[in-house]
């Protein structure tokens, strides 16, 4: 008998709807995932008849993903490719006219990816900007006239030639040293040299752009930067900038704060100082009288909940919207009108769309499937991603009063028509502390409750990055079904999306209630009629695979583990990016730190090693470094462990890679059904 939940219903019968007979559709395998094209966030145009985004189609031969520019009315009618230059096109972006789309793409003799435009009417892409070491967070200026950017730079140099000139030399030279002085060394998977992240004014005509920050003495953080959170925003009439900037600009302490900076220059005024938290995200309303931003009260906590703050310009006060809801205000856009803001708000396992009213009210647009990527057009046309586990980012357009949905985007039908993918459902069941916990199940195709199937317990990474209902293509659990596994994705204490409460419960002692949520779970599934309990691996990456290094020294019922990119050892862990970032808590060394670090650092458990291990790792990590991995499998070796490392030498924290990809899904499918019968 096969189920389908109430939430993978409205995606499911769409793809049900394109086909007949269900018994001639494909498993969705490893492979078959790569051949599902990966749409990214839309732009709109202001008269909202039109949307852009970037398409990405694998191309397995090449290892890579190529990028174009697509094209589509709201209404439905048109749906078709703006550019096919064999290069990236990403980051699109609409002129304030609408007459044309700006977009970053390295083409030809580019040494890294550029601005360029192109007129809606199609023809040759213009590039804009020759900075030789690439750009990012394009915004136009609001009369269309300049392209505003963000990228690195040496701050005693002023000019394209001179960064250019600099870069080769250090490119050309023999000696590869750099000297650190109270610099960061790393950010994911980017050594950091002594350049600075500034802010940029590019004119349309390609002549040298204008460094807005650099004057200031300020420098905009490298980490929102990394991972690609909103640093600055121009005010409508195009006179003032507003840009995250460290008050307090010290490796082991932070305080960014939104500054404000007339466009023509002058001296920063920091319009946040009195919170000692991280302040971003700033955006302006279309009528500038007001500044949207972000707001995070508890110092060196990166996942305390990101509060909805407005700025009133005229007499400098700020006040919080919103403030009665428990979750975080992400991904928000203005209505024309400056009287509401939409957002995409990670909220108990989904990513709803919700509006809010600058009296304080608040309501969910949607309340299935999630929505990410929210754009709204001056006439209230709104455009966003839908997507479950069933259904992968696909092009919406959402009745803002009803939160209906009107599919736009087409490109991915003739895959999904012919797959076979199964079912899911959300359950909650008692974990630590007695408390609920939430947790998505997906079932392998054709599942059938007189059956027994082997369970695959998926840990999340983060810890504090709940799991929502989305097509993931890194640890698909369609793929997992495909090789007929059930699937359990716990968000365990400490995940997002169930208030700051139960967010910030694991801190500082991050092993004790996630595991014990992780081992509830077993015995959950365990009573499942439907579960052979004799069949039940488990494992994650980041995050999840520390939760599985700790498991494994623990007790517990799985009879083989995956540890991805796995924090093996707290104490070496505080030499990384990931712990300059924490300062709240305290370094190892000091007094109240140390009975937090023994209970919680997995390599302390080694004594009890004694399940199956597949250990995964990148060269290029920095994020968790690969030390972790090697010094896992390692130990593993010395005790006897039956072990295997998967050695990445070309990825980072992730497997990118289409052809890693494939490997990472076969060993790891290959290491399972050494230990359990698939």
């Amino acid at each position: 008998m096969r189920t389908v939940s109430v939430l993978g219903s409205i995606a499911l019968s769409v793809v049900m709807s394109l086909t007949g007979a269900f018994a001639q559709k494909q498993p969705f395998t490893a492979e078959r995932s790569w051949e599902l094209q990966r749409i990214a966030a839309p732009t709109i145009s202001p008269d909202g008849k039109w949307a852009v985004l970037s398409i990405s189609k694998p191309d397995i031969k090449e290892n890579k993903l190529w990028s174009d520019l697509w094209l589509y009315s709201t209404d439905g009618r048109i749906e078709r490719r703006l550019t096919s230059h064999a290069s990236g096109d990403s980051a699109p972006l609409f002129s304030p006219d609408g007459s044309r789309v700006a977009f970053i793409a390295q083409r030809d003799d580019d040494k890294a990816a550029q601005i360029y435009t192109i007129a809606m009417d199609g023809g040759e892409a213009t590039r804009v900007t020759q900075w030789p070491t690439g750009v990012g967070q394009v915004k136009w200026s609001p009369d269309g006239q300049s392209l505003y950017f963000v990228a690195r730079a040496w701050s005693d140099l002023t000019s394209t030639s001179e960064q250019a000139k600099r870069l080769k030399e250090r490119e050309d030279g023999k000696v590869k040293a750099q000297v650190y002085d109270g610099l960061s060394f790393s950010a994911w998977d980017t050594i950091l040299d002594d350049r600075q992240f500034h802010l940029f004014r590019a004119p349309l005509d390609g002549s040298e752009p204008a460094n807005i920050t650099q004057p200031t003495g300020m420098v905009l953080p490298r980490q929102n930067i990394q991972l690609d959170s909103v640093v600055y925003d121009i005010a409508p009439d195009g006179r003032e900038i507003a840009f995250i900037a460290d008050a307090v600009p010290a490796l082991n302490d932070s305080n960014l704060d939104i500054f404000l900076i007339p466009v023509s220059g002058g001296q920063p005024k920091n319009i946040t100082a009195d919170n000692p938290g991280p302040d971003s995200a700033p955006s302006y309303s279309p009528d500038g009288t007001r500044l949207a931003f972000n707001r995070q009260t508890i110092k060196g906590f990166y996942a305390d909940t990101r509060r909805l703050m407005i700025y009133e310009r005229a007499s400098a006060s700020v006040r919080e919207l919103a403030a009665d809801q428990d979750r975080s205000k992400d991904g928000l856009v203005w209505s024309a009108d400056g009287k509401r803001l939409i957002g995409s708000i990670d909220d108990a396992g989904l990513n709803r769309l919700y509006e809010y009213t600058l009296d304080g009210r608040w309501r969910a647009i949607t309340s299935t499937d999630s929505f990410m990527s929210p754009a709204l057009a001056k006439n209230g046309t709104l455009v966003a991603l839908r997507q479950s586990f069933l259904e992968p980012p696909t092009l919406v357009r959402v009745d803002p009063s009803t939160g209906n949905a009107t599919k736009l985007s087409t490109v991915n039908d003739a895959v999904l028509a012919n797959t076979d993918f199964g079912s899911f459902e959300s359950v909650n069941y008692t974990g630590a502390n007695g408390e609920p916990v939430q947790m998505w199940i997906n079932y392998p195709p054709g599942f059938d409750k007189s059956k027994k199937y082997p369970l695959f317990l998926l840990i999340h990474g983060g810890p504090h990055n709940g799991v929502t209902s989305g097509m993931q293509f890194r640890w698909n659990a369609q793929v997992f079904g495909s090789w007929g596994m059930v699937t359990g994705w716990p968000n365990f204490h400490g995940s997002s999306g169930f208030g700051q409460k139960f967010t910030d419960s694991i801190n500082p002692q991050q092993d004790a209630l996630p595991y014990e949520d992780v081992i509830r779970a077993a015995e959950w599934f365990k009573a499942q009629p439907w579960i052979d309990g004799e069949r039940m691996v488990a494992g994650g990456g980041s995050y999840g695979g520390y939760l599985a290094s700790i498991i494994l020294g623990r007790p517990h019922p799985f009879k083989a583990l995956l540890a991805h990119a796995a924090v093996y050892n707290w104490y070496t862990q505080y030499g990384s990016d990931y712990m300059t970032e924490l300062p709240r808590f305290g370094g190892f060394w000091e007094p109240r730190m140390q009975p937090v670090m023994q209970a919680g650092s997995p390599h302390l458990g080694a004594g009890n090693f004694k399940t199956p291990t597949l250990v995964v790792h990148g060269q290029k990590d920095m994020r968790v470094p690969v030390n972790h991995g090697i010094e896992l499998y390692q130990t593993l070796l010395m005790k006897g462990v039956p072990t295997r490392l998967l050695y990445f030498p070309d990825e980072n924290h992730w497997v990118l890679k289409p052809q890693n990809s494939l490997l990472w899904y076969s060993e790891v499918k290959r290491w399972f059904e050494s230990w359990i019968k698939l």
